[in-house]
């Protein structure tokens, strides 16, 4: 994300290039995973652009929100594994964007939280429904209702990110963390891997009977792949396996 001047804020353009981007991820085969990262320096997004946002009408802001709320949905939808990687402030929807991602990656100097009830707001991008999902109801509310601002170490601590790090002298740490946590994932079976992901997230949804039928059709759906035989014949040789995505 490079928006300097406004602080990679979501804007109507910037979030339509961001739904662009989203579209040839999608379909790219080759893509195995995706990290969503700040070309400005101390800024991960620092949520919606409330200056573009005054200058909306009440009908307007109800579109633009239900769009925002769309995007982060289709981070959520991709089907490779995501993550975010918060060097800088997370803020109101940027928040939101990261915990759309599967993964968050938090330099101990990054500021993130959902501070939308400071500005006379609700979370309205997902916010209230995943938030609860990282760090539980209790505190989920308590986070919303305050509008409190955290540290990546607090983050972590309470589940709001995988990884905390200490911030280097280029600003990027949490960008190489995720790099190192993206290239862990690489090596393995690229089928496999969306499969996991989509049996989690539709699992979720459901009471847990339901969930373990989802997660039986996704492994049926990964029974007669390439990469499983492959793996089977890799652990038989005792050798690594060379996985195609097939």
């Amino acid at each position: 994300m490079n928006r300097p001047h406004a602080r990679n804020s979501l804007g109507k353009v910037f979030v339509n290039e961001l739904f662009s981007a989203l579209e040839q991820l999608r379909f790219d085969e080759k893509v195995r995973v995706v990290v969503f990262k700040s070309e400005v320096k101390g800024v991960f997004c620092a949520g919606a652009d409330l200056k573009e946002r005054a200058k909306m009408d009440d009908a307007e802001v109800g579109h633009f929100v239900k769009r925002l709320r769309n995007l982060m949905d289709e981070i959520a939808a991709l089907p490779v594994p995501t993550i975010a990687a918060i060097d800088g402030y997370a803020l109101g929807g940027g928040l939101e964007l990261a915990l759309a991602c599967d993964l968050r990656v938090a330099a101990s100097s990054a500021k993130m939280g959902l501070i939308e009830t400071t500005r006379g707001l609700l979370p309205g991008a997902g916010g209230t429904q995943r938030l609860p999902r990282c760090v539980g109801i209790g505190l989920a509310k308590e986070l919303i209702f305050t509008g409190r601002q955290v540290d990546g170490q607090q983050a972590a601590s309470m589940g709001l990110v995988n990884h905390t790090v200490p911030q280097n002298s280029e600003g990027d740490a949490a960008y190489q963390r995720a790099l190192i946590l993206a290239k862990e994932i690489l090596p393995q079976a690229p089928f496999a891997v969306k499969m996991g992901k989509l049996a989690i997230n539709r699992g979720m949804e459901v009471d847990i009977a339901s969930g373990m039928a989802i997660e039986g059709m996704c492994y049926a759906q990964n029974i007669p792949t390439r990469d499983r035989q492959e793996g089977m014949a890799a652990f038989k040789e005792k050798r690594p396996p060379q996985f195609i995505g097939k």
